[in-house]
């Protein structure tokens, strides 16, 4: 296949070098054709496109149509083709399992090939859904470079959610196979997948869906017992070992690489969809012009492959770049202290790490003088990457000061795949202001607009609005639903992506993000909808009604409060109730959803129409002024419920 592909193009080459940031920005809005086809000169493509962007069917926009490609290749083969198949392309560090192993591009480029040999014989062909649902291991990108490898579409299930989540994405996707292990390890536990697994084809009806199982060392159990009536319970190692390798098929710059869920307000997933094209430019394109790591380079991004950190920034962005990524299966403390990430940075020689605030704020809670950091080599970091969450400046400057290294908060979204905002290191970098994720990526128009769809002055806050068309990479669509997508994110502003979070520019240009505007929180840098804990909760027979907001958390960002009125007649004691409820959310939602606090109150607050007050009762919980609302139905409602949501006792 390598002869096929337009050569002499190397992954890793300095983009636009010298160039101006500002002047690239402007450049990329004003003629997005020029910037973008330029961008695409750094990857392999079967047939070269020459359009950059199709508008015909706006507000959908599709990028690169006519050309064609293959991302597997092009983040692994195409490396070896060029003599440097013995570098270092994935080093997977367990700190649950006290492992280190390397995998050079040769190496993972073989794996990936045999095991998409293994989908092959399932059946599996181009543009089949596969779901993945692995811990981190090296299986779990080598199942999504195998499934681009052949076409099929990969849809990661990040490990922390219950069988009921899975199976609302099965349902979706309709995969035809599953790709799992025989379980997880967590530092207190190690958690079982295949119950989760069963359990979730069942509640499906896809019984009949083949399922590989990496079988781990301390579980025991593998697909033994496994294998009843109608689904076929097949071995990793034993399936790989009798597969034959497979090349890599051309795809549509335009065809779907993965399906990411994302929370939605009403509860129900949404399965944003990433071409093959788009994805391959803009992330090659930011791994040298925002990350400012190249070949042999090493990036660790402490996530997991079931966020969308992962998949662009574990996976898909440093194996594009040629690079070396670490795959961290541990904790940022606890595993085996709050040194963690100093280990792995001398250990590996990281150039880049990339977290959420989270991991900074508890390894500051851990050790407060970051001694533990400290004690290790950190000389080969030059750039500390966070998202996924509101970094706080107090925290900002003091893993800045810890590391010795700038601290660079970039804003984005499941949905856009790459930065939207952030500071920019491979073109030099602009000057970083607390608290702000820096300037619009090249590509991106933000634009602050009121309720009337107007832009505002700088300094106003409103929506942070993305103006049309978005850039390669962002979602296409949601799956299976165009009108789903429309309605979601571009019905609200026309000619607008509505990215569902308030802020602010200011006079030079700099986004400050404030918040959501919908009902979805940021636990931990997960994004989980408070509708759907909603509905878990209604379904105890002691409630009647509830709310659940996301209130602030020191280290988490957020998390999620219950606020429940009982049925009438109902004798249960609040600690009993409590209890039983977050047993409730964590077996329907996960351990992801950190859901601790059920509070009894004697009633919620509503308009007339019956609709709960929950914008005015985060507002209360923030410390935050209010307005009682007109439409109240009664403002003594409000007045018992202040002592309950006041900031220093919410919860």
């Amino acid at each position: 296949m390598a002869a096929e592909h337009d050569a002499g193009h190397d992954a890793g080459h300095t983009v636009f070098p010298g160039d101006d940031y500002r002047r690239l920005h402007a450049e990329s809005l004003a003629d997005p054709e020029r910037f973008w086809l330029g961008a695409a000169a750094a990857v392999d493509w079967i047939r070269p496109p020459s359009m950059a962007v199709d508008g015909s069917d706006a507000p959908l926009y599709r990028w690169f149509p006519g050309a064609s490609l293959n991302t597997s290749y092009n983040a692994l083969d195409r490396h070896v083709d060029a003599g440097r198949g013995d570098q270092p392309a994935l080093v997977y560090d367990s700190a649950m399992l006290d492992t280190r192993r390397t995998l050079t591009y040769a190496e993972l480029r073989d794996e990936v090939a045999v095991f998409a040999g293994v989908l092959a014989r399932l059946g599996v062909t181009k543009g089949d859904r596969v779901l993945v649902y692995l811990p981190m291991i090296p299986e779990a990108a080598v199942a999504m470079l195998a499934c681009a490898r052949i076409g099929a579409v990969h849809s990661v299930v990040f490990g922390g959610f219950a069988p009921a989540e899975l199976a609302a994405r099965l349902r979706d996707a309709r995969p035809s196979a599953i790709v799992t292990a025989d379980g997880g390890i967590e530092p207190a536990r190690r958690v079982e997948y295949l119950p989760a697994v069963q359990e979730a084809l069942a509640l499906a009806d896809a019984a009949g869906t083949p399922v590989v199982v990496k079988a781990r060392d301390g579980f025991g159990h593998g697909v033994a017992g496994y294998q009843e009536p109608g689904t076929r319970w097949l071995d990793w190692d034993e399936a790989v070992a009798t597969a034959e390798a497979v090349p890599p098929v051309e795809v549509a710059a335009t065809d779907p690489l993965y399906i990411l869920y994302t929370s939605g307000t009403t509860g129900s997933p949404k399965g944003v969809v990433r071409d093959n094209g788009g994805h391959a430019v803009a992330l090659t394109w930011s791994m040298r012009a925002i990350f400012d790591v190249g070949p042999g380079e090493t990036m660790l991004t402490a996530s997991d492959v079931g966020w969308v950190v992962g998949h662009s920034y574990i996976v898909y962005g440093p194996l594009l770049a040629g690079a070396t990524t670490v795959l961290y299966e541990g904790k940022p403390v606890g595993t085996p202290d709050a040194g963690a990430f100093g280990r792995l940075i001398e250990q590996h020689r990281v150039k880049a790490l990339f977290t959420a605030p989270t991991a900074l704020r508890s390894i500051r809670r851990a050790d407060p003088t970051g001694a533990a950091v400290r004690a290790h080599d950190l000389s080969s970091l030059q750039t500390l990457f966070s998202a996924g969450e509101r970094l706080d400046t107090g925290t900002s400057q003091w893993i800045g000061d810890v590391l010795g290294v700038p601290v660079v908060d970039n804003w984005w979204q499941t949905e856009t795949g790459w930065p939207i905002c952030a500071n920019p290191r491979g073109l030099g970098g602009v000057p970083l202001k607390a608290g702000s994720p820096s300037l619009a990526s090249p590509g991106y128009d933000v634009v602050i607009l009121d309720p009337g769809g107007s832009p505002v002055p700088a300094g106003s806050e409103g929506s942070i609005a993305l103006r049309l068309p978005l850039p390669p990479g962002t979602l296409t669509t949601l799956w299976g639903s165009d009108d789903r997508y429309r309605d979601a994110y571009l019905a609200d502003f026309e000619g607008f992506y509505t990215s569902g979070d308030s802020g602010y520019v200011d006079e030079d240009g700099y986004l400050f993000v404030m918040g959501r505007t919908d009902d979805v929180i940021n636990v931990a840098g997960h994004r989980l909808s408070t509708g759907a804990i909603e509905q878990v909760i209604a379904q105890h027979p002691a409630v009647a009604e509830c709310a659940v907001l996301g209130l602030q958390d020191p280290v988490k960002g957020q998390r999620a409060s219950g606020y429940v009125v009982l049925k009438a007649g109902t004798d249960l004691d609040p600690a009993t109730l409590e209890a039983e409820l977050v047993a409730m959310v964590r077996s329907t939602i996960g351990p992801v959803a950190d859901f601790r606090s059920a509070v009894v109150v004697e009633a919620l607050p509503k308009t007339r129409s019956g609709k709960i007050l929950r914008k005015t009762m985060r507002q209360m919980a923030a410390g935050t002024a209010y307005a009682v609302p007109s439409t109240i139905e009664d403002p003594s409602v409000l007045d018992a419920l202040e002592p309950l949501l006041r900031p220093s006792t919410a919860g």
